[in-house]
């Protein structure tokens, strides 16, 4: 493969009312499955021979319209799925400030948090980053769309580009139903040739109330 489209899933019930998702399988909303429909001609435009997602439902569903009008198949891989919160999951950041204080500062200060049940950030990296590595193994030429979550996206962005954990946090969490393009030079080398795009329907339908730094665990 010598270019990803890596793909956040559309909207959820979770992510509008400010729910931790995580591993938890949830569907999208309304508003996701039209951002799917509307999100899936210009991801099909770009000509995939493969697409890879997540195995929960949000992804699936946001890949579905995309396998459709291309004719390729859905290709599973849970190594895709976004980081476990464990505990943390179905709560909104008001629940997790009360019940988890110290960890709640430890997360908003982008320290590393000590719950034996939450990933880290660094087993995160290293799962989506096998999981990316198998997808981009071939030599062969072509386009492959990968279809995840806001955290996992980050870290296979982050990965791919060879940043370090530092600058992969500075990215700002992408909107549902956007992607990132990667674009594999003639060195080897990949290159980010644009974040965060897609179409102005999905952009404006999708667009959520949350704050800045509110994008994790979708």
């Amino acid at each position: 493969m010598n270019r990803l489209l890596v793909v956040r899933h559309g909207r959820t019930e979770w992510n509008i009312a400010g729910r931790i998702q995580g591993s938890s399988d949830i569907d999208l909303d309304e508003v996701g499955k039209a951002q799917a429909f509307e999100a899936a001609p210009e991801l099909a435009e770009y000509g995939p021979v493969r697409i890879i997602s997540s195995d929960l439902r949000r992804a699936v569903d946001t890949a579905r319209p995309i396998a459709d009008l291309t004719g390729v198949e859905i290709e599973l891989d849970k190594r895709l799925r976004e980081r476990a919160y464990g505990p943390w999951e179905g709560l909104t950041h008001v629940d997790i400030a009360e019940r988890f204080p110290e960890d709640h500062r430890r997360w908003r200060s982008q320290e590393p948090l000590q719950h034996p049940e939450i990933e880290t950030w660094a087993d995160l990296h290293r799962r989506t980053a096998d999981a990316v590595k198998d997808i981009t193994a071939s030599d062969a030429e072509g386009t492959a769309i990968v279809v995840c979550h806001g955290g996992s996206a980050r870290q296979i962005v982050g990965g791919i580009l060879g940043w370090d954990q530092g600058s992969t946090s500075g990215l700002s969490g992408m909107d549902n139903a956007h992607w990132a393009d990667l674009r594999r030079m003639r060195s080897g080398k990949w290159r980010m040739f644009g974040y965060n795009l897609g179409v102005p329907a999905a952009h404006t339908i999708g667009k959520s109330p949350l704050a800045k730094g509110q994008q994790a665990g979708r």
